[in-house]
């Protein structure tokens, strides 16, 4: 078997060979970071640290690259309205900075919480204006860009294969786009690269067309290509992504390079409550913090992952109950399988347990290399299980080597790949501050429910009385945390 991608470009499953032979070069949108990830992020995220770490497990050096977007989204995902990151540090009352800050670290808490391992490099868009400046450079030099009023845009008439990943015609995106035609453009589809800043504008930076900022699309051509060279393997990202981010993406670098920008371009489902898109400006979706409140993050995980990258996934308690369960049941098995491991010596080896082992390897990588198909995958550990339990629940005495190997076998293929088998399991028992901490959140909760009823006198009782035990309270724009100081 060979590993095969579903190519959003060319709509089939290819292949994979990489640009070069045994290295891969591969990108994943980043997020946006002006409010706490929710299980929409973890869906796509999860996705794409399982094929990161699938491909190094088929020994490919892979340089993974995700970015943060802390400039230049608008709140339309195209060229007006105000930007997400300046629109919501007005609202708290801080600086967009600082606003990147907290909503940065709270990101990565919940990644690491997740088990996904930490992309090599996460650059930042306002890290990268030299770049995005010298790359907009490039496309007016070339004929592909032109400067309006301050503005530069992309003239999608010029660059003729604009479409060809949303599969989109000229003709249906200039006529979608005239709802609200801006004067600046020469054609309404035109995207801009670089946005004229207005007086009372934040974020802003000199360019050779005046203070502004640099356009959503452009940013992720830029810090791909510095970090990856002109031609990625893989470029990842949600399906929402598509049109207009990815094709614009396309548009720009190819113009600029005359080279094809991306090989793979992979794209995952959006998650839905009971059928409609979980999203922020829908106001349905529901925070990894508040999830991991009621299960596990392996459980966010495993349920994630019990549907294939490109398929919808419908988010409901229900489904998640069944997904506890789910795990906790291999879980169990392992956590079975090494106890015994603990005592056991040096006994004999059940009859043809290596080749079903080598089996259930076999089964569980055509699965993988079938366009990542996890729930296939999981199911394969499942049978693994089954098989072990029966082999636990004998009166034969398995010997030390056996139980490390099947052990071997549980941590490369539900650990190492779909890192949702830890090395170690965590103790049932729930410690003194464990047991402080959930005691807290509950005061926190009830005193920010007398703050939303403007009941200041109970809400500071309950403050000062926790201060009289020696715990603070600190109210900060993305919650309240407390800290113990006696």
């Amino acid at each position: 078997m060979a590993l095969k991608f579903y190519n959003s470009l060319t709509k089939k499953k290819e292949i994979f060979t990489p640009l070069h032979e045994s290295r891969v070069n591969m990108y994943v949108c980043g997020p946006t970071v002006y409010d706490h990830p929710h299980i929409g992020h973890a869906k796509s995220y999860v996705s794409f640290d399982v094929i990161v770490r699938y491909l190094r497990y088929l020994s490919y050096k892979v340089r993974y690259v995700q970015n943060i977007t802390d400039v230049g989204h608008l709140t339309d995902n195209a060229d007006t309205g105000e930007d997400k990151i300046v629109k919501r540090a007005q609202r708290e009352c801080v600086e967009p900075a600082e606003l990147v800050e907290i909503y940065t670290r709270s990101y990565f808490e919940d990644m690491d919480a997740l088990n996904n391992i930490r992309p090599d490099i996460s650059p930042r868009a306002t890290a990268h204006i030299p770049e995005q400046i010298e790359l907009v450079e490039k496309l007016i030099e070339k004929g592909f860009a032109y400067v309006s009023k301050g503005s530069v845009y992309f003239d999608v008439q010029k660059f003729k294969e604009y479409g060809k990943l949303s599969g989109r015609k000229q003709e249906e995106l200039d006529a979608g786009a005239r709802i609200e035609i801006n004067p600046e453009k020469r054609y309404p589809s035109d995207f801009a690269l670089w946005k004229k800043a207005e007086p009372d504008h934040i974020m802003r930076w000199k360019s050779p067309w005046g203070e502004g900022f640099p356009g959503w699309h452009l940013e992720c051509s830029a810090m791909s290509m510095k970090y990856l060279g002109q031609t990625l393997d893989i470029h990842g990202g949600g399906l929402e992504n598509v049109f207009p981010h990815h094709e614009c993406e396309i548009a720009q670098s190819e113009a600029a390079n005359e080279l094809p920008f991306v090989r793979y371009w992979i794209h995952n489902n959006m998650v839905t409550v009971n059928g409609q898109k979980m999203g922020k400006s829908l106001g349905n979706f529901i925070t990894l913090k508040d999830a991991f409140k009621k299960y596990h993050p392996l459980t966010i995980r495993f349920f994630i992952l019990t549907t294939h990258y490109r398929s919808p996934l419908d988010f409901s308690n229900e489904a998640l109950d069944a997904a506890d369960k789910g795990i906790e049941r291999l879980h169990n098995t392992v956590k079975s399988m090494r106890e015994r491991l603990h005592y056991a010596k040096d006994g004999s080896t059940p009859p043809n347990i290596y080749e079903k082992l080598a089996q259930y390897r076999k089964v569980f990588l055509e699965a993988m290399d079938e366009d990542i198909n996890t729930s296939g995958a999981i199911a394969v550990l499942f049978d693994l299980s089954k098989e072990v339990n029966t082999l636990l629940s004998s009166d034969q005495e398995i010997s030390r080597k056996c139980l490390e190997d099947i052990d071997a076998l549980y941590q490369q293929l539900g650990g190492d790949i779909l890192g949702i088998i830890p090395k170690t399991f965590e103790s049932k028992q729930k410690s003194e501050m464990d047991v402080l901490g959930n005691v807290m959140e509950v005061l926190i909760d009830t005193r920010n429910e007398l703050r939303k009823a403007k009941q200041w006198q109970l809400s500071d009782f309950i403050r000062n009385k926790l201060l009289t035990i020696g715990i603070t309270l600190d109210d900060r724009p993305d919650g309240t945390t407390w800290k113990k100081i006696k």
